[in-house]
């Protein structure tokens, strides 16, 4: 059974896809954080600025991999070019995602990336792997696609995460009240290490969701 907060197609606001077209498939649940506002406090992420608590309107309730894959194909525009693109996301999508529902999602054709916090093993067969790192949270990935670091986080730095495997590095500055002050260090942050690549999240500045 996979329990799904919702599905929406979309452009991807953040990251090393950002504008491309996709099919967000949001799993419910978060082993870092229970979503509710009154744990927010005393979780391991106190920052997550995202609502994936339960099932929504567009979510639902999947008994098998291939009821999910079908509620995420027909969210794809029909016959309008580009590989189909799903971004598995959360809460921790990898607490449910699994390798039967990568089978089914390549089986409809789709590209299958995931949005991780890194502290669950990575299933066989994505095609893009995003690991978001949070302090205090252990990692069990050490590489993949994309490493995507919300800055700043006193107790998770990027020099840090420098002995890793990933191809690109990503400083997204964390939003809040203190929005401008975070961009302002990640930009420098990046102009001083340039292995290292600003994420803004355009989404938020464009209002889609």
């Amino acid at each position: 059974m996979y329990s799904i907060k919702e599905i929406f197609y979309t452009l991807q606001g953040e990251g090393i896809h950002a504008g491309r077209p996709a099919v967000f498939c949001r799993f419910s649940g978060c082993n870092l954080w229970t979503g509710r506002e009154q744990d927010r406090e005393t979780a391991v992420c106190t920052f997550c600025d995202t609502d994936f608590v339960g099932v929504g309107p567009d979510g639902g309730k999947f008994a098998t991999p291939t009821e999910l894959a079908e509620a995420v194909a027909s969210r794809w525009p029909g016959g309008a070019g580009g590989r189909p693109f799903v971004v598995c996301t959360g809460g921790e999508p990898l607490l449910q995602l699994d390798e039967a529902a990568i089978d089914a999602l390549h089986a409809r054709g789709f590209e299958v990336a995931v949005e991780t916090n890194g502290t669950q093993p990575i299933p066989r067969g994505l095609d893009w792997v995003c690991v978001s790192p949070k302090a205090d949270a252990a990692l069990v990935v050490s590489g993949g696609d994309e490493l995507k670091l919300v800055y700043p986080q006193p107790k998770a730095l990027p020099e840090q995460f420098l002995g890793l495997d990933f191809r690109h590095w990503l400083l997204q500055p964390l939003d809040g009240p203190e929005l401008a002050t975070a961009t302002r260090a990640a930009v420098a942050y990046c102009l001083a290490h340039p292995q290292w690549r600003l994420s803004v999240q355009t989404h938020k500045v464009i209002g889609v969701r």
